[in-house]
């Protein structure tokens, strides 16, 4: 194996037999072998379920891979095989490194042992020696905070509490590939806090992790790469912004437009907007398109970014207003339907820092004739945000049943732009604040 692969899966395949009632199963256990006796042709009394059917991938070490697809998809099969739980059909799977694995709930505990006899019983079985684990003891115990449980037998745990001690092992013991399968759902606000610190501190350790998700903005900010499983088949892969939109295209119904930004320019001078005579006219262009979602009946044909004085730009300071300027046009809505606008703001990572739209804001916006065209601004105020790149995910809807906002078009980093501080910013982001000594 490359000194650079953590994982590598090939042509990795895992069939179940599916007996439609009990006694089948005692059929297929002796009637083929006496049909091959007589020299009949063996009948088979189940049906083949493929959990996995041919899947192949690799992980680099130090890589953080999200793993997404419906239930049944299989990807607890995938992790088990992957921490030697479970057996594969064919195919084969290498691994490069100490796996510390959270799995099923529960999973790799003895529940009439305490939560202070797990701790040594799962160390050992990760290959830790008991002086190595009494030296991380304190920390487990400190970092899964159950208190006086730590002595009393984990049959009596809570769900949450079974999730804070086996992640507070598996995080503490070093590991060198982490394979998180969705268990951090049951743990509380503060714990999860916690989980995420711990998370972080071992992505920049050089920890390979594998995290299963349900969550795909927890995927698309966390991992790297994502690899979306469909029916025991690999459908997409690749950076985690891309595949999870993708899914998520795929899970709601959402279409996926590619398209020829050039060819998409706006060419007709008709405008219905209120701006002032030194602004009119339309944005005809869309600066970048990573991804476009919606049924395009309202569509976005063009996007850019302005300063307080309505100057292009492509940076700006922190604490300043900003200006996205945005022309939709009506492609097939009744005359008589409200339409909607709004954004989503992320970081060079994915992360989504915030967002919001008109509906939120109160902002009506009326609607407009079959063919025409109306150009919004929605201003922004920056906050102290960490030097770096942002981008605007920029959205066009109308106003359904309920009140309701359906989605009709979505561009994926739209507007990509570089914030500068004018005052050092160590995390995400400085809230404005005033320090004042007490006389």
């Amino acid at each position: 194996m490359s000194s650079e692969i953590a994982v590598r899966v090939q042509n990795l395949s895992k069939y179940y037999q599916i007996y439609d009632r009990p006694p089948d199963r005692l059929k297929q256990s002796i009637y083929p072998r006496l049909q091959r006796l007589v020299g009949a042709l063996p009948k088979q009394y189940y049906r083949e379920f493929w959990a996995l059917n041919d899947v192949s991938f690799e992980i680099k070490k130090g890589e953080t891979v999200g793993i997404i697809g419906r239930n049944g998809s299989g990807k607890s099969t995938l992790l088990q095989m992957i921490c030697g739980t479970l057996n594969p059909t064919s195919g084969s799977i290498e691994t490069h490194g100490r796996i510390a694995a959270l799995l099923e709930l529960g999973s790799g505990f003895n529940p009439e042992f305490t939560g202070r006899e797990n701790i040594y019983m799962n160390g050992a079985l990760l290959g830790l020696s008991r002086e190595e684990l009494d030296e991380r003891f304190e920390d487990i115990v400190a970092f899964a905070d159950i208190g006086e449980f730590i002595e009393q037998t984990v049959k009596i745990y809570s769900s949450g509490m079974f999730v804070r001690l086996a992640f507070a092992i598996q995080a503490n013991v070093d590991p060198e590939i982490l394979i998180v399968d969705e268990a951090l759902a049951v743990g509380d606000a503060y714990f999860v806090h916690r989980c995420m610190l711990r998370f972080n501190e071992l992505q920049k350790s050089g920890t390979t992790i594998l995290f299963v998700s349900h969550d795909a903005n927890a995927v698309r900010n966390l991992c790297s790469r994502a690899i979306w499983l469909l029916d025991g088949s690999i459908k997409n892969e690749g950076s985690s912004a891309k595949v999870v939109d993708a899914y998520l295209s795929y899970l709601f119904g959402r279409q996926i437009v590619q398209m020829d930004s050039a060819a998409d320019m706006v060419t007709k001078t008709e405008v219905v907007n209120q701006e002032t005579p030194s602004t009119q006219g339309l944005e005809t262009e869309i600066p970048n398109i990573d991804r476009r979602l919606g049924d395009q009946r309202c569509k976005i044909v063009g996007v850019g970014l302005y300063d307080e004085s309505m100057n292009r730009i492509s940076s700006s300071l922190n604490d300043k207003v900003v200006t996205l300027r945005l022309t939709i046009q009506n492609h097939s809505l009744d005359s008589n339907t409200a339409l909607a606008v709004g954004y989503i703001f992320r970081n060079a990572k994915g992360q989504e820092i915030a967002s919001t739209n008109s509906q939120i804001e109160k902002q009506i916006i009326n609607p407009i004739a079959d063919g025409s065209y109306l150009t919004i601004r929605i201003k922004v105020t920056l906050p102290c945000l960490h030097p770096g790149s942002y981008a605007f995910t920029v959205t066009a809807g109308y106003i359904g049943q309920g009140e309701k906002i359906m989605l009709s078009d979505r561009i994926e980093n739209a507007i990509a732009f570089d914030m500068v501080a004018d005052k050092p910013v160590h995390v995400m982001m400085n809230f404005p604040t005033t320090i004042e000594v007490e006389a």
